[in-house]
């Protein structure tokens, strides 16, 4: 699916044809492509469809200048037109009041839309990542980046809905997409606060991936929830407000669920939201937001067990705000603290049941291990104070980590099919307060994050594509933040590392070191200052102070102050407070401190917040590299929320620091669209008939060569209007090829329908016909039965006779004509003419070739047949057993290898043989044990087996035939046997013989023979792996062993213990 496009001024637009050039790459297989297709300009009427307040892709600019870009920003912004494009980027300018552009007729007019012909709009952007996913089967990821207050929630929650009007339905997909829908109010209302800056800020980041089918259809989605601004559960500035859940709860539960809870229905009741302001928000109905919050967790699959606990755990959260804590002294004069009012204490332990003086000793004391022993310390008021705070903000991150699990566990994926996913990012804006602290370090950290993907993907990796492609053009300069990143994150030397090692560090740690460490690290750090730095300097700054530091962000300098940076790094909870908890009968707040538990108490240290956190921007990095991304950049027009505001000053610092102005540049020095050329032509070869429905090699479709440009892999194409024709065309073809399949199925569906009709009219006509006949052969018969009389009585046996003796000698004389060669294996044989000559026609084949067979016999001298009489007597015993038999069959048996009657110095062995010589063969003996081989002869006569020193050719062992018990061989390519002597003959002292030959078959095959006309008996022949052999003191299991690398054409034996033997054989 075409995506990447451009808008376009029509009065310019001249050509009259396109033209596609292609030419592989590869030298080896160069080949060349151009089709051509002619341009009509009432193609391009689509476009007219376009708004003409200001511009509404902002690439035609004209002049292009930031002054420019910002007058076109405001006067769309004034005319209600919030959205705007730079090429395929939309550009959310927040009204801050409801608009008329989100019903389902828009709905409508976006879906399956060409992104530039219609007006820009959020809707246009989530159905190109749709459409891409669906069609293209590209998993999407939608990035929303944005100063807080600049609408990313709403954003996202935009995108999500459209996703969800505009794909499949059916009972299934409608309940998976509400509960998808219905999360946002869920986290929005544990996760969202009220700030300075915006009402419904997101105090958390959220990355859901929606998962769909190969149709489109949801099949549910995974949440990732990234650092819960926490220390708003206890402390927020004046003006803002806590999380939502808090005051939903009080305004909108009933009066029977508040007593169930033990709260009051008063906010300055609770300390936790105790603030001179009023805690209500304009515009905004708690009561009803709380109702649409149960509605919501029923829907997702929330028990009423389930939201009553969760309730009940909020609760508990806000009573501990109000737990008072009072200064009492020890008996030895300690300072210690105690509680002053037990009505909070009491209310709380029975919520969720559990002893107040287990609770009261683990908010007052703590319990220090030193040495393997135990010593219970008392707390002083403040640090009393700080354990509640932090149990009460621990309480609350796990809770809405229990809350994100849970709603995943519900609308998890089950099936294991390949599956699309379109991720939608929702985190937190870029964040510049009076007073900056390590939340808004860390969500800085993560901003800085997403700008470096976005100059990555959409600025750095433009212009370098061009160069890799060889396009020229004119580079656009852009500042890369990846050196902020660097200042960050690294490893080894980045703040985050030594913040780690400074919480890790033994000894008095405090703020104070911290920033000494960054200075003197970072002294010459562009990005990098502070009160010490800028003493070295000489430079006066009086707004800085000297607990803080200040880095130079893409979106500006934002000083930190580093008070409670390291306490809110460790983010560590008194380990009695997690066992306190874990002891609650409470189900879920239970489940919540499994660390409590004292069986599992584990003294590793925890992953500090920022390290967890950096992995999880890491893990999210991966995951949007991935993935196709989608641009939202969203501008936040004003600081007061107020609608029909536009501040120059403040939008201006946004576009600078979101680099819109060089990504307009970049876009018009570019190409709108760019693809490879296999792809390209995959696209676009229906429109020319040289290309469709298969290419022939050459096609043409020319247009202005101004509009091209060619690549070394792909196509470049300069303005969208090219582009909008294209799609246009492509459109229509596919309607015109949708009719010529209709038209195609109707030809097939009438020609089968005919084909069914005229098989019909046959089978009446045959059965109307065989009626006819057979009602003639009932007049024939019964015609036949009144003439009998006038007819021969034995005249149809006699015919029946005579054709079939006339047959028979026909089928004889035309296979005397027809006889094979007197080859015997030539199994050519005439078939039989008629059925009832096939069992006779076997029998013949049969006894002609027996006939054959003993002809060829007859004709043989004795001699050869002695031979085959040999190669049968192998092939008996050695076919489909040994793989050695296939490859002796063309070697000749020669008997004598060894040439005794011709060489004298055997004339000794000769002469033992005393003329009865049957085989005479060089083996090798095996050593039983080392499993050396040694030379030996071996001579095999009518009557005897004799063994011989190959050097001396003297007879060492003599062994009678019927001494011979049997013979084992394996199963492969060797020349190995054992020859088994019987145990009750006089040769068995000596054992058993383990031998090597290269004439094994014939060998064994001739032993075979000779021992069966010595004996009457036949030689037992074993094949197998493994065997036993027996020799003098001890027995040896013999294995074979296949090796697939040949070192040696002899087995190689290899002695393993005193009763076993491996041979390596191939």
């Amino acid at each position: 699916m075409l995506i990447c496009y451009f808008g376009c001024v029509l009065s310019e637009f001249k050509a009259t044809k396109l033209l596609f050039f292609w030419q592989d790459p590869q030298p080896a297989c160069r080949l060349s492509l151009v089709f051509e297709i002619p341009i009509i300009p009432e193609a391009m009427e689509t476009i007219a469809m376009l708004d003409t307040i200001g511009v509404g892709d902002m690439v035609l600019l004209d002049p292009l200048t930031e002054d420019t870009l910002m007058k076109n920003l405001e006067e769309r912004f004034h005319h209600k037109e919030i959205y705007t494009y730079i090429g395929n980027v939309v550009i959310s300018v927040n009204p801050y009041q409801p608009l008329p552009i989100y019903s389902e007729a828009t709905v409508e007019e976006y879906r399956n839309c060409n992104f530039f012909a219609v007006k820009p709009h959020i809707y246009a952007i989530a159905d190109d990542a749709y459409r891409s996913l669906r069609e293209q089967d590209k998993d999407q990821c939608v990035l929303i980046t944005g100063e807080s207050g600049a609408g990313k929630t709403e954003a996202s929650k935009l995108v999500m809905s459209y996703v969800a009007a505009v794909c499949g339905k059916g009972e299934q997909v409608n309940r998976v997409k509400e509960q998808l829908l219905q999360s946002n109010p869920v986290l929005e209302a544990f996760g969202n606060a009220k700030t300075i800056r915006n009402d419904n800020s997101s105090r958390f980041g959220k990355y859901m991936d929606i998962e769909f089918d190969f149709k489109g259809d949801p099949l549910g989605g995974v949440i990732s929830n990234y650092l819960l601004e926490k220390s708003r559960v206890v402390h927020h500035v004046e003006g803002e407000r806590n999380f939502h859940i808090f005051y939903q709860l009080l305004f909108g539960a009933s009066d029977q669920l508040l007593r169930q809870l033990k709260l009051n229905r008063d906010c300055s009741f609770y300390g936790y939201l105790n603030n001179k302001k009023s805690p209500t928000v304009q515009g905004v109905d708690d009561a009803s937001n709380f109702r649409a919050v149960q509605d919501a967790m029923h829907t997702i699959g929330f028990s009423p067990s389930e939201v009553t606990a969760v309730l009940e755990v909020v609760a508990v959260v806000l009573k501990l705000g109000n737990v008072q804590l009072g200064e009492q002294f020890q008996a030895s004069g300690t300072e210690a603290c105690g509680i002053q009012d037990d009505r909070a204490m009491r209310e709380i332990c029975q919520l969720i049941q559990l002893d107040e003086t287990i609770l009261e000793q683990a908010l007052c004391s703590r319990t220090v291990e030193a040495h393997q022993e135990k010593v219970l310390t008392a707390l002083t008021v403040s640090q009393g104070y700080c354990a509640r705070d932090a149990l009460a903000k621990n309480i609350y991150n796990r809770l809405f980590n229990w809350l994100v699990n849970k709603i995943n566990e519900n609308i998890k994926v089950e099936t294991t099919e390949r599956k699309k996913v379109m991720g939608v990012l929702d985190i937190y804006g870029f964040e510049i307060f009076q007073d900056n602290s390590f939340e808004q370090f860390i969500i800085n950290y993560c901003n800085e994050k997403l700008q470096q993907i976005f100059i990555l993907m959409t600025l750095k990796e433009e212009q370098e594509e061009y160069v890799r492609e060889g396009i020229t053009w004119t580079p656009v300069d852009f500042f890369d933040n990846t050196i902020i990143c660097n200042l960050i994150e690294d490893s080894k030397g980045g703040i985050l590392a030594m913040l780690d090692e400074e919480c890790l560090r033994p000894g008095v740690v405090n703020e104070t070191t911290f920033l000494n460490k960054l200075n003197q690290v970072f002294a010459k750090h562009q990005h990098y200052e502070s009160r010490t730095t800028q003493n070295a300097k000489r430079i006066m700054d009086a707004s800085m102070s000297a607990n803080c530091f200040r880095i130079h962000h893409y979106a500006g300098k934002v000083t930190y102050n580093v008070t409670g940076f390291i306490e809110k790094n460790n983010d560590l909870l008194f380990r009695d407070l997690s066992q306190a908890m874990w002891k609650a009968k409470h189900e879920l707040l239970h489940s919540l401190f499994p660390e409590g538990d004292p069986q599992k108490v584990s003294l590793k240290r925890p992953p500090t917040a920022g390290s967890q956190f950096k992995v999880s921007v890491v893990n999210l990095m991966k995951n949007l590299y991935s993935k196709n991304p989608n641009y939202i950049r969203c501008i936040k027009p004003n600081e007061t929320k107020q609608p029909n505001v536009f501040i120059d000053p403040l939008v201006r610092t946004q576009v600078r620091y979101l680099g819109l102005l060089e990504n307009v540049r970049v876009r018009r020095a570019g190409y709108a669209y760019r693809q490879r050329y296999e792809p390209c032509l995959e696209r676009y070869k229906l429109l020319c008939k040289e290309t469709w429905p298969k290419w022939n090699g050459r096609a043409s479709l020319p247009i202005d060569p101004k509009e091209l440009a060619y690549g070394h892999t792909k196509i470049f194409i300069r303005m969208p209007r090219t582009l909008f024709d294209l799609e246009e065309r492509r459109q229509k073809r596919l309607g015109e090829l949708a009719t010529l399949i209709q038209a195609t199925f109707r030809a097939w569906k009438c020609r089968k329908s005919y084909q069914q009709i005229r098989k019909s009219q046959i089978m009446i006509s045959a059965w109307y016909r065989g009626h006819m006949v057979r009602c003639r052969l009932v007049h024939i018969r019964y015609t036949r039965k009144e003439y009998k009389k006038y007819f021969r009585s034995g005249a149809s046996k006699c015919i029946a006779n005579f054709i079939y003796k006339r047959l028979v000698q026909k089928f004889f004389l035309n296979l005397r004509n027809n006889l094979p060669s007197m080859s015997p294996i030539d199994h050519a044989w005439p078939p039989a003419p008629h059925l009832f000559l096939t069992d006779a026609n076997k029998e013949l084949k049969k006894i002609f070739h027996h006939w054959r067979c003993k002809k060829y016999r007859d004709q043989l001298p004795p001699q050869r047949k002695e031979i085959l009489q040999d190669k049968l007597c192998a092939s008996e015993l050695f076919r489909g057993k040994k793989s050695l038999y296939p490859i002796s069959l063309p070697q000749p048996f020669q008997g004598d290898y060894l040439g005794l009657k011709e060489n004298s110095r055997y004339r000794k062995l000769h002469s033992a043989a005393d003329g009865k010589l049957v085989m005479a063969d060089s083996v090798k003996k095996v050593n039983r044990g080392n499993g050396k081989t040694s030379s030996r002869l071996l001579i095999l006569t009518k009557s005897h087996v004799i063994l011989a020193d190959s050097k001396a050719a003297q007879p060492k062992t003599v062994i009678t035939l019927s001494d011979v018990d049997s013979v084992s061989v394996s199963r492969y390519t060797d020349g190995l046997f054992v020859l088994h002597i019987r145990e009750s003959s006089t040769a068995a002292s000596r054992g058993d013989f383990l031998l090597i030959s290269d004439h094994l078959i014939e060998l064994v095959a001739r032993l075979h023979q000779t021992v069966l006309e010595a004996t009457k008996q036949k030689l037992k022949l074993h094949v197998a792996d493994e065997f036993l052999v027996k020799f003098k003191q001890s027995n040896i299991t013999v294995k074979m062993v296949e090796s697939t690398k040949k070192q040696s054409t002899i087995p190689v034996c290899q002695k393993k213990g005193s009763h076993r033997m491996e041979v390596l054989v191939y």
